[in-house]
């Protein structure tokens, strides 16, 4: 004969941050499990991408313009000489250290592959942190190549080659105020050398945050935006490289 089971009440945990309730999991940063949460990380990392596309559309602009004044003054007709009441052509024949603006920019495109080896390592790192917060679960760090450090070195290496060109460009009597387009070379190469000395900087910062073991999701995040600055900065200079070749 069968018998009658009566049903069983299952109460539903509470959610809430009471006495009683039960917290839902977080995600925090490397090793001990403290950070900022995944929730945050994803607005955080959401909003330091929309600020370097700011920054990569204003330097865009930036280097547009320069380049429509180097174009309007390749092919202008010159200026007025008032004896021969003739038009003169002001453009000079820059004679450019191609060497060695050759090894910069084989210098600049290794410290893209660098950069890109650092992030997908952090990536990784940052993948197994859960796993790593987990009681009685050991994964030992990996003994990686300090690629941060390499592209650092890099950077700098890269910035005392343009410094190194610079040098050269004047023991051959091509200064600032020569003439055109002598000054096209000292802006478009001085500018796009300041904004990767702020690209080394923030890989100094990056360096500094891991070397402190701060939460992986803001090494991550300087990591992530900082390659993609990096990237951007090596594409600019092989255009601007070309623009001073090819277009002179």
């Amino acid at each position: 004969m069968s018998t009658f089971i009566p049903p069983v009440a299952i109460k539903k945990p509470d959610s809430g941050h009471g006495s009683g309730g039960v917290h839902p999991p977080t995600f925090g940063g490397g090793g001990g499990g403290r950070g900022d949460g995944f929730p945050d990380y994803g607005r955080r990392l959401n909003r330091a991408r929309i600020g370097l596309l700011l920054t990569l559309v204003s330097i865009s602009i930036l280097f547009i313009t320069v380049t429509v004044a180097f174009v309007v003054l390749r092919h202008g007709t010159g200026v007025l000489n008032p004896r021969t009441n003739r038009y003169m052509r002001e453009w000079v024949v820059v004679t450019l250290p191609i060497r060695l603006l050759v090894f910069n920019t084989f210098v600049l495109l290794i410290s893209s592959l660098t950069i890109e080896m650092a992030r997908r390592g952090l990536a990784r790192e940052m993948a197994l942190a859960p796993v790593r917060s987990i009681p009685g679960i050991a994964i030992d760090r990996e003994r990686t190549f300090p690629w941060l450090a390499a592209t650092i070195m890099l950077g700098l290496v890269f910035l005392a080659g343009q410094w190194a060109a610079w040098q050269v460009m004047r023991s051959q009597g091509f200064h600032i105020f020569t003439g055109v387009p002598t000054p096209f070379f000292y802006v478009l190469t001085g500018t796009h050398a300041v904004h990767l000395l702020g690209g080394v900087v923030v890989l100094g910062y990056a360096g500094i945050i891991a070397w402190l073991d701060r939460p992986i999701e803001h090494r991550r995040i300087v990591l992530e935006v900082a390659s993609w600055y990096w990237h951007f900065m090596g594409g600019l200079w092989i255009y601007v490289f070309g623009l001073l070749q090819f277009a002179r």
